[in-house]
């Protein structure tokens, strides 16, 4: 006599076949983005699997500090750090905020150099940290790895670009500030069919000062101007930027 299923056992075994069937790992990551370097192709990241364990950080924790052998990159899964230039003792200047997909330590170890940032969490975060021999054993067994190595190396110096503009050719606070927002909306945020920007508002006002070479009461004062003008809008801890055109123009 043949087996009953009950209408709840063929569901329970339906469930059993889709996630027999389903991705896993970095293949399931709802973060993974075209260009990243965790939007390898699914043989290519099943090996940088292998090479990888799972790391995570708490909020507010060191993960290296500048002029620390690069021994390990890593990969962010989730979460978000920030990049810091300079000694603790003396002045730091925030580099950028780095998001999921973002590869930290990548120049440093493919120079075989030392950490030329500190890198601090800014929230609790999940990483993939890859040794360095074992990623350059990587790299050489897949060449799709190798080009979108380059294409991570040419977006770091397209990001150093984007500081040094900010800082040297922007006349205006509104102008250093509306830049700031437009590469954090680009480098962090989510683009909406609006066309607006939304990302989370990670960092504090005096933070934000120190890259946009001004004072925190001038970033509040400034940010503020923005929310009436109705370009720009925080609510629950994230910003958007609704009219980025508009900043666009400033800069």
């Amino acid at each position: 006599m043949a087996d009953l299923v009950t209408p709840s056992g063929a569901h329970q075994k339906r469930q059993k076949q889709i996630a027999r069937h389903a991705p896993v790992g970095c293949a399931a990551c709802a973060n993974r983005r075209p260009g990243w370097f965790c939007s390898l192709g699914s043989a290519v990241l099943a090996d940088l699997e292998l090479a990888t364990s799972t790391i995570s950080l708490p909020a507010q924790a060191s993960l290296f500090s500048q002029g620390e052998d690069a021994r390990c990159l890593y990969l962010i899964c989730s979460g978000y750090l920030k990049l810091t230039a300079g000694r603790p003792q003396d002045k730091q200047m925030i580099v950028r905020v780095a998001g999921p997909g973002s590869m930290l330590g990548l120049y440093a170890v493919l120079s075989h150099g030392v950490h030329e940032v500190s890198a601090e969490s800014l929230t609790p975060a999940q990483l993939r940290p890859v040794e360095r021999d074992r990623f350059l054993a990587f790299l050489r067994a897949h060449k799709e790895a190798q080009m979108r190595a380059v294409q991570c190396i040419c977006q770091e110096y397209r990001f150093a670009l984007q500081d040094a503009c900010r800082i040297a050719l922007a006349e205006t606070v509104a102008a250093r500030l509306g830049r700031l927002l437009l590469e954090l909306g680009h480098q962090i945020g989510d683009h909406l069919p609006s066309g607006a920007f939304r990302f989370p508002l990670l960092l504090t006002h005096e933070e934000m000062a120190s890259m946009a070479c001004t004072t925190r009461e001038t970033v509040t004062r400034t940010l503020g101007q923005f929310r009436k003008e109705g370009w720009i809008s925080i609510e629950d801890g994230l910003l958007t930027l609704h009219d980025p055109a508009h900043l666009q123009t400033l800069v």
